[in-house]
């Protein structure tokens, strides 16, 4: 199990309870924020940095349980640490090590939210040079553990007393590579278009117990040094700029929400425009 002090000692001071005794400052927090999402438990597969670091700290900043699934141990526990997450050394590709994960996280818990299928191993290799099992430990990452995933929340719920069956978000983050490809990009193309199909097929499946499955495509979104795009990369996008990880973290928050129970099944495309951008040769 994971140690929650941080995640608590996060929580106590989010809420004023750790501020300074400062009376201006006192009063300045005494107001109560709305926080939609507050105390749900949200699961983040690759969690510990990029894309999946910011969805973490979006969570966190909704009073958010969070927890971090990763094979990074060292990122893991720093982006635990810095935000108040909980962080569970897994390796995806290992099922059976998953399972124990999610058994461990249940146990906590209780039950699971909100779970952000954000994981991913990226691999672009020349095709000739590709062997069968790079493809496939791709696609167990990319794939077969968000199916993992899904399929050991329903079977937590359904042991449910009915009553008790509540609804719930499951939100893969897919790519437009699902879409449009460029060479060497097989295995990873490959695996986010069955998460395209796994999406809607899981939104039939876990209907009946209130769960909805809605996907999310980014373009390119700069996870390094913003500093070393050009401009040339930021024009080439119809919103005038690079994407970043906060344009995925808040669409997820979004899709959290309640109000967002009847988008379902749907892949949100967030490229800034470019997969609906005429391009032709000089």
């Amino acid at each position: 199990m994971a140690d929650n002090y941080l995640e608590r000692r996060m929580d106590d001071y989010r809420s004023g309870k750790l501020a300074p005794k400062n009376n201006t400052q006192r009063r300045a927090t005494s107001a109560r924020r709305i926080f939609p999402l507050e105390n749900r438990r949200v699961l983040v597969t690759g969690g510990a940095s990029g894309i999946g670091r910011e969805i973490v700290r979006a969570f966190r900043d909704q009073q958010c349980r969070v927890a971090i699934f990763d094979n990074n141990n060292a990122a893991g526990s720093k982006t635990a640490q810095q935000t108040g997450a909980r962080f569970y050394p897994c390796d995806l590709a290992d099922i059976g090590a998953l399972g124990k994960m999610i058994g461990s996280l249940l146990e906590d818990w209780g039950d699971i939210d909100i779970v952000i299928n954000n994981a991913a191993e990226c691999l672009f290799k020349p095709l000739a040079e590709t062997d069968a099992s790079e493809f496939s430990h791709t696609l167990a990452v990319n794939l077969t553990a968000p199916f993992e995933i899904a399929r050991r929340l329903a079977v937590h719920r359904l042991s449910l007393p009915e009553d008790n069956r509540r609804g719930g978000r499951i939100i893969n983050i897919a790519s437009t590579r699902a879409l449009q490809s460029e060479p060497s990009t097989e295995a990873y193309s490959a695996s986010k278009g069955g998460i395209l199909a796994l999406t809607h097929a899981l939104t039939a499946s876990l209907a009946p117990l209130g769960i909805t499955v809605n996907a999310i495509s980014p373009g390119w979104i700069e996870t390094g040094d913003p500093a070393s795009l050009r401009e040339c990369d930021n024009q080439f996008h119809q919103s005038g700029r690079v994407g970043r990880p906060a344009d995925i973290a808040r669409a997820c928050v979004f899709l959290a929400m309640d109000d967002a129970d009847f988008i379902n099944g749907s892949n949100l495309i967030i490229d800034g425009g470019v997969t609906r951008k005429m391009i032709y040769p000089d």
